[in-house]
């Protein structure tokens, strides 16, 4: 941000993330799970199988499973937000459920909500992208640095910020 009087704003200060880090998404029941942090993706999006939309109390719901490259996989289920045309890095449409959920970075506490589409991720490295939405105004990302939130503790008590 450039000042009337012409000179450069630093940013307020923010704290660091890495390229890559741990998170928690306590309310989908996920307690630790590697992400790459995508500054280029809009919405963060979680690798999962075998969806299966199904209503609960006239609800939409989705029930998928959670595959971790290096984890025993996790059946989840959450409420859909909406259905959503994305478009993946390499230009190619399509439409995913979209689900809202909370998560938690690294050893960071508290929580706060996102967005985070479904899909089949199942030859990427990471089961997870955090996107810039998901991060916007709480933190700067440093591309030569990994894991510098820390691992996620499981928290008794969910606390939002």
């Amino acid at each position: 941000m450039t000042t009337p009087t012409g000179s450069v704003k630093p940013p307020r200060s923010r704290e660091l993330l890495g390229w890559r880090e741990w998170v928690r998404l306590p309310t989908i029941g996920i307690p630790a799970i590697r992400v790459k942090v995508d500054t280029g993706a809009r919405t963060s999006a979680l690798n999962a199988r075998h969806i299966e939309p199904f209503d609960f109390d006239g609800v939409p719901w989705v029930r998928f499973t959670l595959h971790q490259p290096r984890a025993r996989d996790l059946v989840c289920a959450a409420p859909v937000t909406e259905k959503r045309v994305v478009k993946d890095s390499g230009g190619h449409a399509e439409e995913r459920f979209v689900i809202e959920t909370t998560v938690a970075i690294g050893a960071r506490p508290g929580t706060w909500p996102i967005e985070i589409t479904l899909a089949d991720r199942g030859d990427m490295s990471f089961a997870m992208l955090l996107g810039r939405t998901a991060i916007r105004n709480r933190f700067t990302v440093d591309p030569a640095l990994s894991y510098v939130a820390g691992i996620p503790q499981v928290a008794h008590k969910t606390e939002t910020i």
